[in-house]
Order: C-alpha cells, then structure tokens, then sequence
C-alpha cells in the first residue's frame, strides 16, 4: 500500500481516547493505526462551506482529520439550509465560518480548525493553500475553480474536485503530478450567463450531501494511502435517474499551467478570464432600479416588463404586468415588442437578463432596453415584501 501524502516524521502515537474514538477505522486493515495517525498528521483546506463543503467539512472532521481549514467569506441564508447541512436555523446571518467551526468542534475536539473568513483570490491563494497537503474544492463558481487548479499546479497540491447542478454532480482529483488538471478538462470557462447558477437553476437538497461525502472519501484515501483514485477519471451522478457514469481523464500536454511548455508560471485575473469583468470593446447594458421602475409604473409610464424567467419560476414569485417570453424564445419573438417603448427585463437576479438584452442587440433590436437590477430579488426586497424571495 501506497503511504499517502503525508511523509513519516509526522506521524505520532494514538491516545487511548483516540484508539476508542476510530476504532471502526483500525479494524480495517487498509487504513489500521498507521493510517489513522497519517490522518491525523494532515492538513485538508476545505475551498467553500456551502453544499459540497458541509459533507466534506463533517465527514473528514469525524474522520479524525489533524487540521481542518476553511475558507468563506459569506454568511449563513436561510436558502442556504435545504443543503447546507453544517449550519442550522440558529446561525442565519452568522459567517459561515464561524458557524462551521463550532459544529466541526462539536462533532471532534480534537480537529484543529483554522477559519479563512476571506474571499480566496490570486492575491491570497497561494499563501493560504501551501500550508495544506491537500485542497478539497466546494466552490460554486468558475473563477475561484480555476484559481484553486492553478494554485494547486503551482504548489504541488492534489485538488479533490466536485460540482453540483439541479440534478448532476461530478467529482474528480486533479494532480498534475500524475493526471490532468481542472484545465486540462475544461481548457476555458462558458460564456457568462450561458450556465446558469444554482442560485439560478435549482439543486436537490441532498445531491451536494453525496457528491461532498464523494470528495472527502477521495480525501482520505490520499491522505492514508492506497486505493484507487480518480485522479484521470471524471465520475458523473445524475441523482434523479440513479446512475454513476465514468470518464476517462487525459493530461493535456498543450494545457497552459500543467502542459509540456506551460505558458502560465503564476495566478492571473480569474474574473477577467471568466468574463465577469466588463469587456470595454462591449457596450454597457443600461439598468434601472426596482424602486425607479415601480415609480415609472405608478406614474403611468409605458413600460414593457419582460419576465425572462422559466415558468416554474414564475409560477414561485409572478410579476405583475410582466410578459412572459423565456430566454430560448428571446429573439425570434423580438417583433412582438415596440421599439418605440422602453423594455424592462427581469430574471431572478438580474444576470440572465443582461444576456437576453446582448442577444436582443446583436439581432438588430433598436429599441431601449434595461436590466432589473438585482431582478426579481430587488423587487421582493426593496418593493413588494410580499412576494417570495426564492
């Protein structure tokens, strides 16, 4: 067997207290003391403590993981809870790392945590994940996934990978030392707006609980050695229909940070590379503000409020007066509007819409087109209290 990631010297006798503790791990032969003591020794960063962070955060803290870091910088939502197992009702509001830390202390005691209550960025990255042997990345977002994956290239580390959305998970173990990276995979991020979020799009409660507890069962393994791995495998779960597929992973040797000629040798601007930041060749789209639209609206002024949202959507949190055109049949109904009034579109959060307002434009739409700022969620806070917030 394998010894794992975390080099002799480090490892150190278990207490009586210890022995009783994981008793059910030393029974088994291919993790015993040694492995034990090698899970110990280790230290795991947990990127995110949303979804797929929760499970990982629980499982390798009762797994006797030395030291557990965490990095977040949001605070608990009460929309967090249908997944986010870590918190409870109790800690709405609270940082998320602080409300993980006291349940990973409750679950083991003996789990060193160390809170990163920050916003992980190429400024910050390196120096929080060298002093871990191994990353875990929980995110929910494209940029911070490629800053982990370069960071982790750049440091040696192994990233245990996993994704969620509606239905779907994928999990992976990206170490460039033996297999691909998350780049070799996916070279370049979609389009902003082209995939929505799970914010955006919905995701069964308990599908981050099994693609998590995936992750931190891929964790272990590195840490104690043995096994067989997914590094150069991508595992797919559709929870719905109940299947695990599996793909073969191939290093890219043209890949820019892990390749034969790597062309990138440090971390770049993530949001620019992930389009979120505004391409100064592309031409602002105007916004207006819920609390300005409803002032036009009461003033009798002609609007076209356009609802871009799915129906199920709708049918959560209607809009009065709105026209419901989905984003798919955005530009082949363009003749259904009058360029001579201006056109409000609206989504949950006000990032579909934009992508609508560009399709609109590039199709030769003339008239004056707005954003809901914020969306529907602006509405519903700063407008309407009674409508749902979803």
């Amino acid at each position: 067997m394998s010894k794992g990631i975390i080099s002799d010297d480090r490892l150190s006798s278990l207490s009586n207290e210890e022995i009783a503790r994981y008793s059910r791990h030393l029974l088994l032969p291919q993790i015993g003391l040694e492995g034990q003591e090698r899970l110990r020794a280790a230290k795991a960063l947990i990127v995110g403590t949303g979804g797929l962070g929760a499970p990982l955060a629980l499982y390798l803290a009762a797994a006797g993981v030395g030291t557990l870091g965490i990095v977040d910088f949001d605070v608990v939502e009460e929309s967090n809870l249908q997944r986010q197992i870590i918190h409870s009702t109790r800690d709405v509001g609270r940082p998320k790392v602080a409300s993980a830390a006291d349940r990973i202390r409750a679950i083991n005691p003996g789990v060193n945590v160390i809170t990163h209550n920050t916003r992980l960025t190429s400024e910050n990255a390196l120096g929080i994940i060298g002093d871990y042997d191994v990353v875990a990345d929980g995110t929910d977002n494209y940029q911070t996934r490629y800053l982990v994956n370069d960071a982790c290239v750049l440091l040696g580390k192994p990233n245990v990978y996993g994704s969620v959305f509606q239905f779907e998970g994928q999990a992976s173990v990206f170490s460039a030392k033996e297999g691909p990276c998350y780049r070799c995979l996916y070279p370049s991020p979609p389009p902003p707006g082209l995939v929505p979020s799970c914010s955006e799009g919905g995701v069964l409660g308990v599908l981050p609980g099994i693609v998590g507890t995936i992750q931190a069962n891929e964790t272990i393994k590195l840490i104690v050695g043995g096994g067989e791995s997914l590094v150069s495998r991508l595992l797919l779960f559709d929870a719905w229909e109940m299947r695990f597929r599996e793909l073969k992973l191939d290093k890219d040797p043209g890949c820019p940070i892990c390749g034969r000629k790597p062309s990138i040798h440090g971390l770049i601007d993530y949001e620019q590379f992930c389009g979120l930041k505004p391409d100064h060749a592309e031409a602002p789209v105007d916004a207006i503000e819920a609390k300005e639209l409803k002032t036009r609206l009461d003033a009798g002024d002609k609007i076209q409020v356009i609802d871009i949202r799915e129906p199920h959507e709708q049918a959560i949190a209607p809009f009065p007066g709105a026209k419901y055109i989905p984003l798919g049949q955005m530009v082949r109904r363009m003749d259904e509007f009058d360029e001579k009034v201006d056109s409000v579109f609206l989504c949950k959060i006000g990032q579909r819409s934009i992508f609508a307002i560009r399709a609109l434009r590039e199709a030769g739409y003339q008239g004056r087109l707005l954003n809901l700022r914020d969306g529907v969620g602006a509405w519903a806070r700063d407008v309407d209290n009674n409508m749902p917030k979803y």
